[in-house]
């Protein structure tokens, strides 16, 4: 009878004992510091920062097409031709009108002299042979010079200068040209129209102008294409960029010059770092959100991507380094943490700063190493 009272009192006390606060499966850390982040996520594709629309400077009839989309192309590369028959002949055209021009400039330094008024005088453009400076001789009045007669300019000395009516520098003023000067303009004329024509020529042909990928190819061999129209469209690999859109809610945390992780599909393994280069201040909407475009740019512009190609962007937009931090499990919705202790479990509220994606900084209320809940199983 003792032994059966004995038992029943130990089951009396068991059942009346209180259950723990905690239960024993529950994970616990440690109060550390380090850093805490906050970062945006969404979805981009990939985009080329410079484009090139590449077409002919002058109209014509397209002969080749050397690249198709997706080829990728080396700088100088010949990327198309239209029948430059006619170009090469006004070239040639030109060319020759240059050389007589030139001869006719020959000819007419060599002579040297202009007609005025009857007399042969030396021409004012005529190429000499520099004659040393002597002084200027002061102009007196002469009972034989006439009106009209340059006095005391020439650097030549005035008993070798032939005064003439309406000549000033020694070219004529009259009906006469001075031959060299004429000469000298159709030469520059005909310069003007060696150039344009060698540029129609240049025209004709569309090369590319930087090492890059050809996105796409319109037009077809045998047709006709006005100057100027695009045929062929290509990007430069190397300045790849990540197009973006952000919804209002995080598109205001976003500012230039924050850091993102770029995740390929095609290399889940390996993310890429970037760094966002504008965000635009003008929302658009998609469906019933306003969201916001944003551009990031690679540090490493990474090889072999496809332009239209999706990725996975995540833009930090806010970090503390050093600072007291908790596993962000651990903060209830009343800023409280469960403490551990040698007692058992207790609540104690905290004081938070930034609340980070896995951490959140605690400002007050805990300190460096204590073991706090974080969850339970």
């Amino acid at each position: 009878m003792v032994a059966l009272l004995a038992a029943g009192g130990a089951v009396a006390v068991a059942l009346t004992r209180e259950p723990p606060a905690v239960l024993s499966t529950a994970q616990t850390a440690k109060v550390d510091r380090g850093a805490v982040s906050l970062a945006v996520a969404t979805s981009g594709t990939l985009s080329p920062a410079r484009s090139y629309a590449l077409g002919f400077g002058t109209a014509g009839t397209v002969t080749t097409l050397a690249v198709h989309a997706g080829d990728k192309v080396a700088k100088g590369q010949v990327l198309a031709r239209i029948d430059d028959t006619a170009a090469k002949e006004r070239v040639s055209s030109a060319r020759d009108a240059v050389d007589r021009a030139g001869d006719a400039l020959d000819a007419a330094e060599s002579a040297g002299t202009a007609t005025c008024g009857g007399r042969t005088v030396q021409s004012a453009l005529r190429t000499t042979p520099t004659v040393p400076a002597s002084p200027t001789p002061t102009a007196r009045p002469s009972a034989t010079a006439r009106p009209g007669a340059s006095q005391g300019t020439q650097s030549r000395p005035p008993a070798t200068t032939a005064p003439s009516a309406g000549r000033t520098g020694g070219a004529c003023t009259g009906s006469t040209e001075d031959p060299v000067l004429r000469a000298r303009q159709q030469l520059t004329a005909a310069g003007v129209t060696l150039a344009d024509a060698e540029d129609a020529l240049a025209g004709t042909t569309i090369k590319a102008p930087v090492a890059g990928t050809v996105l796409s190819v319109s037009g077809a061999v045998g047709a006709s294409v006005p100057a100027g129209s695009s045929v062929v469209t290509m990007a430069d690999p190397a300045t790849m960029q990540v197009t973006a859109t952000f919804p209002e809610a995080d598109a205001g945390r976003l500012a230039a010059g924050q850091t993102a992780t770029v995740t390929l599909a095609d290399r889940a393994d390996a993310p890429l770092t970037a760094n966002v280069v504008q965000v635009d201040p003008v929302g658009t909407t998609d469906g019933s959100l306003v969201v916001f475009g944003a551009q990031l740019a690679f540090e490493q512009a990474p090889q072999d991507v496809l332009v239209g190609q999706s990725a996975a962007v995540r833009v930090t937009v806010a970090s503390r380094s050093d600072v007291l931090r908790v596993p962000s499990t651990a903060v209830r919705a009343d800023d409280t943490v469960l403490v551990r202790d040698g007692a058992g479990d207790r609540a104690t509220q905290v004081a938070v700063g930034l609340r980070g994606d896995a951490y959140t900084e605690i400002t007050g209320g805990l300190i460096d190493g204590q073991e706090i809940v974080t969850a339970s199983s």
